[in-house]
């Protein structure tokens, strides 16, 4: 008998056409599911009968009062190699080996720009103006060239959209809690002394940081009131960093120019979510990792490690 393999939040029916799944075909019967199911009672039900699940990103949790309703499960595959929604010691109790994947850090920093320039030049606006037989030219665009880019972090993501912003001509400054000066100079930006110095300087601020107790909460409607007016905020990395109230209430009063986002609290956002309606806003449904490379990645590793755990020799584990 083939062991039961999910595939889990496969929206664009890209599993499949992303890698060759032939060297497992053999043993190992695919199940691909295209809509996101957020209910855990759900979720268990339809997975109990798997023995290995693949789940994008952080989308599912899996915490112990799931895993222990998977009687089934022996591999779990997440796609990169982090995940902080996974109970690693209530997998490892119900012998679960949990495994990831490599992930390129191209697509997000490259979605960062298309957010950043997206909002400096009003794209949408004058896109839907043009299609809509609306005003010929209705906006005026916001040079980057001179301009101060704020990173709130400059790991492998910020380095690389420093980079960027110093070929556009911006004035590249950085802060993080555990930022050193040696990073700044090697990336060739500024170390801003504070994180309020940095939000008080910047004319587009972009958030580049792990989700942690000590990043949770790190904009919230204090922070948000030392940007400028004509100020940008740019958010890659996780929602949970910023206040998402705060936020909406200082797009909806206009005391920021704007903000480009692409994650939000709750995934995929549901038709009344705020976000929707929001003035000021630029967003995109969480599409940083969304990319041909990225999914050939993920899936093709994805087969690996089906192949390597079949073998007896895990690859790329997580705990």
């Amino acid at each position: 008998m083939r062991l039961r393999c999910a595939v889990l939040d496969d929206f664009q029916d890209a599993a499949r056409q992303s890698a060759d799944w032939a060297p497992v075909e053999d043993r190992v019967e695919v199940v691909t599911f295209r809509e996101h199911i957020a209910d855990e009672d759900e979720l268990a039900r339809l997975l109990a009968e798997f023995d290995i699940i693949v789940t994008l990103r952080e989308r599912v949790p899996f915490p112990a009062s799931l895993l222990d309703r998977l009687p089934r499960l022996k591999l779990l595959i997440a796609s990169g190699m982090r995940n902080s929604v996974i109970d690693y010691e209530a997998a490892e109790r119900s012998g679960v080996t949990v495994c990831g994947t490599a992930s390129s850090s191209t697509p997000p920093v490259e979605l960062t720009w298309a957010l950043l320039l997206g909002l400096a030049r009003n794209l949408v606006t004058e896109n839907n103006a043009l299609r809509e037989g609306g005003p010929w030219q209705s906006t005026v665009g916001v040079d980057l060239h001179g301009r101060v880019l704020g990173l709130l972090g400059l790991g492998k993501i910020g380095g690389r959209v420093a980079r960027v912003g110093q070929a556009f001509g911006m004035r590249v400054s950085a802060w993080s809690q555990n930022l050193t000066r040696e990073r700044a100079d090697e990336v060739g930006v500024e170390l801003a002394a504070s994180k309020e110095e940095l939000l008080r300087n910047s004319d587009f601020v972009s958030i580049h940081l792990a989700l942690s107790d000590r990043t949770r909460g790190l904009l919230g409607a204090d922070e948000l009131a030392l940007l400028k007016p004509t100020a940008y905020l740019i958010n890659t990395s996780r929602s949970a960093v910023i206040d998402q109230d705060a936020l909406l209430a200082a797009l909806r009063e206009g005391r920021i120019a704007g903000a480009g986002v692409d994650v939000f609290d709750v995934e995929p956002g549901p038709s009344g979510h705020p976000v929707r309606t929001a003035p000021r806003l630029l967003a995109t449904p969480h599409l940083g990792y969304v990319s041909t490379a990225n999914y050939a990645t993920y899936y093709g590793h994805a087969v690996e490690d089906i192949q390597a755990f079949l073998a007896g020799e895990p690859v790329r584990r997580l705990d």
